[in-house]
């Protein structure tokens, strides 16, 4: 991710156009991401505003599980048996809920570099494919078709709308931390 130009929709070296203009998008919300969780402790990672709520370390596990979803979505073509099957491994992180609170005492570089690694699979993956690739139509929700684009700007726009819960939860956590004091 190349700092200098993350406020710049562009072309990037090795990726077709669409896709650089896909990858922009996709880098400037990971950046941010990155920003508001990097210097985390654990404890503020596993923090839940109740027993029902998620923690920042949830949905950052819940990026991941989200994009290498995506990944066999649309980059492989498995049955839907085979989908559901590797769905499955990717659970507690990809639905969040109840079961996901065990997803907790990991250090916050452990997230990042699940993240970034992952991201990196997806990237390479788009060099090797053509353009058109992106506009390729299937069925998908509500009986609508969607397209490539559409599902990987989805990826990134569940995480845009997951940070919103994490700068809610800091907020909470923080609010919460000075409460203590006060006592």
């Amino acid at each position: 991710m190349d700092q200098d130009s993350i406020f710049l929709i562009k072309e990037k070296s090795g990726l077709n156009k669409d896709f650089s203009l896909l990858v922009s998008m996709m880098d400037y919300a990971r950046l941010t991401t990155v920003q508001e969780v990097e210097n985390l402790s654990v404890e503020e990672l596993d923090y839940r505003v109740h027993n029902e709520a998620n923690s920042i370390g949830m949905l950052l596990a819940h990026f991941d599980a989200v994009e290498k979803i995506y990944q066999a979505l649309t980059f492989k073509d498995l049955s839907d048996e085979e989908l559901d099957q590797y769905a499955e491994t990717l659970e507690p992180a990809l639905s969040l809920g109840k079961e996901a609170e065990v997803i907790n005492g990991r250090d916050v570089s452990i997230y990042l570099d699940r993240l970034s690694e992952t991201r990196s699979k997806t990237i390479n993956h788009f060099r090797d494919l053509p353009e058109g690739w992106l506009f390729l139509e299937t069925d998908w929700w509500y009986g609508k078709k969607g397209n490539n684009f559409f599902k990987w700007f989805h990826v990134f726009e569940d995480e845009i709308n997951h940070r919103g819960q994490i700068r809610m939860i800091k907020k909470i956590h923080s609010r919460d931390k000075e409460k203590e004091k006060i006592k």
